[in-house]
């Protein structure tokens, strides 16, 4: 009965290690894009914290874009919290399309409406910088 314990439990502790990914994984390095639109939530969970964002397309459409941000953990120690951003602020993600062709992009950088510049090059060890 100790080893069906001892199984479960490597099967628990190990989950979030198994839904981590590279960057390449899942995003493409030749696929940048710079969105600019008004924040409309911030999920501060791990491992990757999320940002939602409204921007209007070349038709005047309102569409709603996922960016994957660092983990709560880094973006703290980028001098993040959790109200550094907030629904209703105007910014610009710089960052990279996801490789499905989603209405996701891991953000690379983000700058705030008056030039300021709150996440830079934070996302991910692997992912390239943004130019």
């Amino acid at each position: 009965m100790k080893w069906v314990h001892a199984a479960l439990l490597m099967i628990v502790v190990s989950a979030p290690v198994l839904a981590h990914h590279s960057f390449a994984a899942e995003f493409d390095r030749k696929k940048p894009v710079t969105l600019k639109g008004t924040v409309t939530r911030l999920d501060w969970q791990n491992p990757h914290a999320r940002m939602y964002m409204d921007v209007v397309d070349s038709a005047g459409k309102l569409i709603n874009w996922e960016f994957e941000l660092a983990s709560p953990n880094s973006l703290m120690l980028a001098g993040w919290t959790r109200k550094s951003v907030q629904a209703g602020d105007k910014i610009t993600v710089e960052g990279f399309l996801a490789k499905d062709g989603s209405r996701l992009a891991n953000a690379n950088k983000v700058t705030t409406a008056d030039g300021k510049r709150i996440l830079t090059d934070q996302t991910s060890p692997d992912a390239p910088a943004a130019k």
